[in-house]
Protein backbone atom coordinates (compact mmCIF):
# COMPACT_ATOMS: atom_id res chain seq x y z
CA UNK A 1 0.00 0.00 0.00
CA UNK A 2 1.65 3.57 -1.32
CA UNK A 3 0.09 7.15 -0.38
CA UNK A 4 1.77 8.64 -3.01
CA UNK A 5 1.10 8.02 -7.23
CA UNK A 6 4.86 5.99 -7.38
CA UNK A 7 7.08 4.28 -5.27
CA UNK A 8 10.09 6.13 -3.13
CA UNK A 9 9.04 9.75 -3.98
CA UNK A 10 10.09 11.27 -0.24
CA UNK A 11 12.93 9.89 1.39
CA UNK A 12 14.25 7.18 -0.63
CA UNK A 13 14.19 9.73 -3.84
CA UNK A 14 15.91 12.80 -1.79
CA UNK A 15 19.39 11.73 -0.93
CA UNK A 16 22.96 11.18 -1.75
CA UNK A 17 22.89 8.09 -3.59
CA UNK A 18 25.78 7.32 -1.59
CA UNK A 19 26.56 3.69 -1.15
CA UNK A 20 28.30 4.04 2.83
CA UNK A 21 30.74 1.65 3.80
CA UNK A 22 29.71 1.42 7.59
CA UNK A 23 32.47 3.30 9.87
CA UNK A 24 30.27 5.74 11.24
CA UNK A 25 27.76 3.98 13.98
CA UNK A 26 28.03 2.85 17.00
CA UNK A 27 29.69 -0.53 17.58
CA UNK A 28 26.84 -3.36 18.05
CA UNK A 29 24.30 -1.23 16.75
CA UNK A 30 21.73 -1.74 13.60
CA UNK A 31 22.93 1.09 11.73
CA UNK A 32 26.92 -0.74 12.09
CA UNK A 33 25.75 -4.20 11.34
CA UNK A 34 23.15 -3.60 8.74
CA UNK A 35 25.33 -0.96 6.77
CA UNK A 36 27.87 -3.05 6.40
CA UNK A 37 26.03 -6.74 5.51
CA UNK A 38 23.85 -3.92 3.42
CA UNK A 39 26.50 -2.71 1.01
CA UNK A 40 27.60 -5.84 0.16
CA UNK A 41 24.49 -7.09 -0.51
CA UNK A 42 23.51 -4.00 -2.54
CA UNK A 43 27.02 -3.90 -4.62
CA UNK A 44 26.14 -7.32 -5.84
CA UNK A 45 21.92 -6.84 -6.19
CA UNK A 46 23.20 -3.81 -8.52
CA UNK A 47 25.93 -6.17 -10.83
CA UNK A 48 23.32 -8.90 -10.67
CA UNK A 49 20.87 -5.96 -11.84
CA UNK A 50 22.61 -4.08 -14.51
CA UNK A 51 22.43 -0.62 -12.39
CA UNK A 52 24.63 1.98 -12.49
CA UNK A 53 27.11 2.02 -9.89
CA UNK A 54 30.77 3.51 -9.26
CA UNK A 55 33.20 2.78 -6.45
CA UNK A 56 34.73 5.84 -6.21
CA UNK A 57 35.99 6.13 -2.87
CA UNK A 58 35.52 8.63 0.28
CA UNK A 59 38.30 11.11 1.79
CA UNK A 60 36.63 11.96 5.65
CA UNK A 61 39.08 15.10 5.93
CA UNK A 62 40.60 16.67 8.84
CA UNK A 63 41.38 20.59 8.12
CA UNK A 64 42.92 21.25 11.34
CA UNK A 65 45.57 19.26 12.86
CA UNK A 66 42.81 19.21 16.18
CA UNK A 67 40.46 17.07 13.97
CA UNK A 68 43.18 14.29 13.49
CA UNK A 69 41.97 12.05 16.81
CA UNK A 70 38.48 12.10 15.38
CA UNK A 71 39.62 10.34 11.79
CA UNK A 72 41.55 8.04 13.91
CA UNK A 73 38.87 7.50 15.79
CA UNK A 74 36.36 6.34 12.93
CA UNK A 75 38.93 4.09 11.45
CA UNK A 76 39.50 2.13 14.81
CA UNK A 77 35.29 2.37 14.54
CA UNK A 78 35.09 1.27 11.23
CA UNK A 79 37.60 -1.58 11.82
CA UNK A 80 35.50 -2.84 15.03
CA UNK A 81 32.50 -2.62 12.54
CA UNK A 82 34.43 -4.66 9.79
CA UNK A 83 35.29 -2.06 7.54
CA UNK A 84 38.70 -3.31 7.50
CA UNK A 85 39.93 -1.75 4.08
CA UNK A 86 40.01 2.06 5.38
CA UNK A 87 43.81 3.90 5.55
CA UNK A 88 44.78 7.24 6.59
CA UNK A 89 46.66 9.40 4.63
CA UNK A 90 48.57 12.94 5.44
CA UNK A 91 48.22 16.16 4.02
CA UNK A 92 50.34 15.32 0.90
CA UNK A 93 48.68 11.65 -0.02
CA UNK A 94 45.36 12.80 -0.07
CA UNK A 95 46.40 15.80 -2.45
CA UNK A 96 47.59 13.77 -5.05
CA UNK A 97 44.61 12.21 -4.95
CA UNK A 98 42.62 15.12 -5.18
CA UNK A 99 44.75 17.97 -6.14
CA UNK A 100 42.23 20.86 -5.13
CA UNK A 101 41.79 19.10 -1.50
CA UNK A 102 43.17 21.26 1.52
CA UNK A 103 43.72 19.40 4.44
CA UNK A 104 46.14 18.26 6.89
CA UNK A 105 45.12 14.02 7.13
CA UNK A 106 42.00 12.10 5.30
CA UNK A 107 41.07 8.52 5.96
CA UNK A 108 40.27 6.73 2.84
CA UNK A 109 37.33 4.19 2.26
CA UNK A 110 37.65 2.56 -1.02
CA UNK A 111 34.59 0.93 -0.74
CA UNK A 112 32.06 4.21 -0.27
CA UNK A 113 30.70 4.61 -3.67
CA UNK A 114 27.34 6.24 -5.53
CA UNK A 115 24.57 4.76 -7.69
CA UNK A 116 21.37 4.92 -9.61
CA UNK A 117 18.79 4.88 -6.31
CA UNK A 118 15.52 5.17 -8.92
CA UNK A 119 17.23 2.35 -11.12
CA UNK A 120 17.32 -0.14 -7.59
CA UNK A 121 14.05 1.17 -6.92
CA UNK A 122 12.70 0.11 -10.35
CA UNK A 123 14.12 -3.20 -9.98
CA UNK A 124 12.84 -3.65 -6.30
CA UNK A 125 9.33 -3.23 -7.54
CA UNK A 126 10.41 -5.17 -11.14
CA UNK A 127 10.90 -8.21 -8.54
CA UNK A 128 8.08 -7.66 -6.42
CA UNK A 129 5.62 -8.16 -9.35
CA UNK A 130 8.01 -11.25 -10.93
CA UNK A 131 7.32 -12.94 -7.52
CA UNK A 132 3.46 -12.18 -7.80
CA UNK A 133 3.49 -9.12 -5.94
CA UNK A 134 1.09 -5.84 -6.61
CA UNK A 135 1.70 -2.15 -5.36
CA UNK A 136 -1.82 -0.47 -4.70
CA UNK A 137 -0.96 3.50 -5.14
CA UNK A 138 -3.03 6.18 -4.16
CA UNK A 139 -3.81 4.18 -1.12
CA UNK A 140 -3.08 5.54 2.14
CA UNK A 141 -4.10 3.54 5.27
CA UNK A 142 -6.62 5.42 7.79
CA UNK A 143 -6.73 2.40 10.52
CA UNK A 144 -5.47 -1.00 11.67
CA UNK A 145 -6.97 -3.21 14.15
CA UNK A 146 -6.49 -6.92 14.91
CA UNK A 147 -9.07 -9.39 15.25
CA UNK A 148 -7.11 -11.67 17.27
CA UNK A 149 -6.27 -13.84 14.26
CA UNK A 150 -5.32 -11.20 11.79
CA UNK A 151 -5.04 -7.45 10.55
CA UNK A 152 -8.29 -5.70 9.08
CA UNK A 153 -6.65 -2.73 7.37
CA UNK A 154 -8.81 0.04 6.44
CA UNK A 155 -7.66 1.90 2.96
CA UNK A 156 -8.94 5.57 1.56
CA UNK A 157 -7.96 6.88 -1.13
CA UNK A 158 -9.01 7.14 -4.89
CA UNK A 159 -10.56 3.51 -4.56
CA UNK A 160 -11.12 2.56 -0.91
CA UNK A 161 -11.31 -0.68 0.88
CA UNK A 162 -10.83 -3.12 3.31
CA UNK A 163 -7.78 -5.50 3.55
CA UNK A 164 -7.33 -8.91 6.02
CA UNK A 165 -3.94 -9.69 6.54
CA UNK A 166 -1.96 -12.30 8.54
CA UNK A 167 1.08 -9.82 8.40
CA UNK A 168 1.46 -6.06 8.78
CA UNK A 169 5.04 -4.32 7.51
CA UNK A 170 5.41 -0.21 8.84
CA UNK A 171 7.71 0.76 6.42
CA UNK A 172 5.86 3.61 5.93
CA UNK A 173 9.40 6.08 6.63
CA UNK A 174 7.98 9.79 7.19
CA UNK A 175 4.68 8.16 8.25
CA UNK A 176 5.91 5.31 9.99
CA UNK A 177 5.35 6.98 13.34
CA UNK A 178 1.72 8.85 12.02
CA UNK A 179 0.77 5.09 11.27
CA UNK A 180 1.90 3.57 14.04
CA UNK A 181 -0.50 5.83 15.86
CA UNK A 182 -3.48 4.35 13.97
CA UNK A 183 -3.10 0.90 15.18
CA UNK A 184 -5.54 -0.08 17.77
CA UNK A 185 -4.12 -2.02 20.32
CA UNK A 186 -0.50 -0.49 20.12
CA UNK A 187 0.88 0.50 23.30
CA UNK A 188 1.73 3.93 22.55
CA UNK A 189 4.99 3.30 24.96
CA UNK A 190 6.48 1.54 22.29
CA UNK A 191 6.26 4.36 19.47
CA UNK A 192 8.87 6.87 19.84
CA UNK A 193 8.88 10.72 18.91
CA UNK A 194 8.64 11.83 15.47
CA UNK A 195 11.28 14.61 14.98
CA UNK A 196 11.96 16.27 10.94
CA UNK A 197 15.54 17.47 10.41
CA UNK A 198 15.39 19.10 6.36
CA UNK A 199 18.64 18.47 4.61
CA UNK A 200 19.75 20.74 1.43
CA UNK A 201 21.47 20.74 -1.31
CA UNK A 202 23.17 23.01 -3.46
CA UNK A 203 24.37 22.01 -6.75
CA UNK A 204 27.82 23.00 -8.26
CA UNK A 205 28.30 25.22 -11.45
CA UNK A 206 30.66 23.87 -13.72
CA UNK A 207 33.25 21.17 -13.74
CA UNK A 208 33.23 18.97 -10.42
CA UNK A 209 36.41 19.81 -8.33
CA UNK A 210 37.15 15.47 -7.02
CA UNK A 211 37.00 12.23 -8.24
CA UNK A 212 36.09 10.68 -4.89
CA UNK A 213 33.22 11.96 -2.46
CA UNK A 214 34.51 14.54 0.38
CA UNK A 215 33.33 14.61 4.15
CA UNK A 216 34.42 16.65 6.55
CA UNK A 217 34.43 14.90 10.02
CA UNK A 218 30.94 14.46 11.22
CA UNK A 219 28.82 16.41 13.45
CA UNK A 220 26.25 15.16 15.82
CA UNK A 221 23.01 15.33 13.47
CA UNK A 222 24.63 14.46 10.57
CA UNK A 223 28.16 13.14 8.28
CA UNK A 224 28.79 16.95 7.74
CA UNK A 225 28.26 19.12 4.38
CA UNK A 226 29.82 16.66 1.87
CA UNK A 227 30.31 16.89 -1.56
CA UNK A 228 29.25 14.23 -3.82
CA UNK A 229 28.60 13.87 -7.47
CA UNK A 230 25.94 12.35 -9.29
CA UNK A 231 26.24 9.21 -11.97
CA UNK A 232 26.60 11.97 -14.98
CA UNK A 233 29.62 13.72 -12.93
CA UNK A 234 27.34 17.20 -11.53
CA UNK A 235 28.74 18.27 -8.50
CA UNK A 236 26.51 19.02 -5.26
CA UNK A 237 27.38 19.49 -1.85
CA UNK A 238 24.96 18.71 1.25
CA UNK A 239 22.82 18.12 3.47
CA UNK A 240 22.98 20.56 6.16
CA UNK A 241 20.96 19.97 9.12
CA UNK A 242 17.58 21.96 9.26
CA UNK A 243 15.12 20.96 11.99
CA UNK A 244 11.49 21.57 10.67
CA UNK A 245 8.17 21.32 12.53
CA UNK A 246 6.38 19.50 8.82
CA UNK A 247 7.68 18.07 5.46
CA UNK A 248 8.61 20.75 2.90
CA UNK A 249 10.88 20.72 0.55
CA UNK A 250 12.18 24.67 -0.55
CA UNK A 251 15.55 25.09 -0.16
CA UNK A 252 16.21 28.60 0.99
CA UNK A 253 19.15 30.13 -1.19
CA UNK A 254 19.83 32.35 1.54
CA UNK A 255 21.22 28.91 3.42
CA UNK A 256 24.33 28.64 0.82
CA UNK A 257 26.34 31.58 3.06
CA UNK A 258 27.39 28.82 5.40
CA UNK A 259 27.34 25.98 2.80
CA UNK A 260 30.38 28.67 1.41
CA UNK A 261 32.02 29.10 4.43
CA UNK A 262 32.33 25.31 5.51
CA UNK A 263 33.15 23.74 1.72
CA UNK A 264 36.16 26.25 1.89
CA UNK A 265 37.73 24.80 5.00
CA UNK A 266 38.58 22.00 2.58
CA UNK A 267 38.25 23.71 -1.18
CA UNK A 268 38.94 27.22 -0.84
CA UNK A 269 38.89 27.40 -4.33
CA UNK A 270 34.85 27.87 -4.25
CA UNK A 271 34.15 31.37 -5.44
CA UNK A 272 30.70 33.17 -4.98
CA UNK A 273 28.40 32.22 -7.64
CA UNK A 274 28.93 29.01 -7.76
CA UNK A 275 26.12 27.46 -5.87
CA UNK A 276 22.83 27.32 -6.69
CA UNK A 277 19.82 25.84 -4.39
CA UNK A 278 19.04 21.68 -5.42
CA UNK A 279 16.93 19.56 -3.75
CA UNK A 280 15.90 19.14 -0.38
CA UNK A 281 15.34 15.46 1.83
CA UNK A 282 13.64 15.38 5.30
CA UNK A 283 15.42 12.75 7.92
CA UNK A 284 12.37 11.00 10.01
CA UNK A 285 14.98 11.22 13.09
CA UNK A 286 13.48 9.71 16.29
CA UNK A 287 15.85 11.95 18.10
CA UNK A 288 15.91 15.74 19.60
CA UNK A 289 17.84 18.13 17.93
CA UNK A 290 21.06 18.23 20.20
CA UNK A 291 20.40 14.29 21.34
CA UNK A 292 23.36 11.50 20.27
CA UNK A 293 22.09 10.05 16.92
CA UNK A 294 19.68 6.86 17.54
CA UNK A 295 19.83 3.56 16.33
CA UNK A 296 17.00 2.18 13.73
CA UNK A 297 14.60 0.57 15.18
CA UNK A 298 12.88 -2.70 13.92
CA UNK A 299 10.12 -3.42 16.27
CA UNK A 300 8.25 -6.70 16.17
CA UNK A 301 6.11 -8.90 18.79
CA UNK A 302 8.99 -9.80 21.32
CA UNK A 303 8.87 -5.75 21.90
CA UNK A 304 4.86 -4.93 21.36
CA UNK A 305 3.29 -8.37 21.77
CA UNK A 306 0.98 -7.66 18.37
CA UNK A 307 1.72 -11.58 16.54
CA UNK A 308 2.33 -10.45 12.54
CA UNK A 309 3.10 -6.80 12.96
CA UNK A 310 7.08 -5.33 12.36
CA UNK A 311 7.36 -1.00 12.93
CA UNK A 312 10.63 0.25 11.17
CA UNK A 313 11.62 3.72 12.87
CA UNK A 314 13.98 5.91 12.47
CA UNK A 315 14.65 4.26 9.54
CA UNK A 316 16.98 7.50 8.10
CA UNK A 317 20.80 7.27 6.93
CA UNK A 318 22.54 4.80 6.41
CA UNK A 319 18.89 3.69 5.42
CA UNK A 320 19.40 3.26 1.80
CA UNK A 321 22.68 1.17 2.04
CA UNK A 322 21.56 -1.06 4.57
CA UNK A 323 18.08 -1.50 2.22
CA UNK A 324 18.54 -5.16 2.04
CA UNK A 325 19.97 -5.96 5.11
CA UNK A 326 17.05 -4.44 6.84
CA UNK A 327 14.85 -6.88 4.70
CA UNK A 328 16.47 -9.77 5.93
CA UNK A 329 16.21 -8.80 9.09
CA UNK A 330 12.38 -7.62 8.99
CA UNK A 331 12.06 -11.24 6.88
CA UNK A 332 13.82 -13.12 9.87
CA UNK A 333 11.43 -11.55 12.44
Amino acid sequence: LESEEAIGTQTSSRNSEVIHAGLYYATNSLKARLCVEGKHKLYAYCDAHHIDVVRCGKLIVATAEDEIPELERLQEQGRVNGVDDLVMLNAAGAKAREPQLTCVAALLSPSTGIFDSHGYMLALEGDLEAHGGMIAFHSPVLGIEGDGKDFVVQVGGEAPMTIRASLVVNSAGLGAIPLAHKIKGLDPAHIPEQHFAKGNYFTLSGRAPFKALIYPVPGKASLGLHYTRDLGGQGRFGPDVEWVDDIHYTVDKGRAAQFYDAIRRYWPALEDGDLQPGYAGVRPKIQKPGEPPHDFVIQGPDVHGLTGLINLFGIESPGLTSSLAIADDVAAK
